[in-house]
């Protein structure tokens, strides 16, 4: 059997080259920023997840609850056409 680890480089090449891209449909962080009409509604999140985006609204001059509906918003729009 052969080592995989005999040569790290061409291993990690091969795993490289065999890779497959998948395309990433969501929004930078900048991106996600506008206004629409919104509903109240109470929802736990992971503090690890809020905090990447109360940084990134903090950076980007914006407020985190909108940049988090928009990802939620998109999410939905890229996914409704499977319903």
């Amino acid at each position: 059997m052969k080592n995989i680890y005999s040569d790290p480089e061409k291993s990690v090449k091969e795993a490289l080259d065999s890779a497959v891209l998948i395309e990433d449909f969501l929004p930078s962080p900048s991106e996600l920023v506008r206004k629409t009409t919104k509903e109240k509604i109470t929802i736990s999140i992971d503090s690890d997840c809020v905090n990447f985006f109360k940084a990134a609204a903090k950076k980007n001059h914006t407020k985190y609850q909108t940049m988090m509906n928009e990802v939620l918003s998109q999410y939905a729009r890229h996914y409704a056409i499977t319903l």
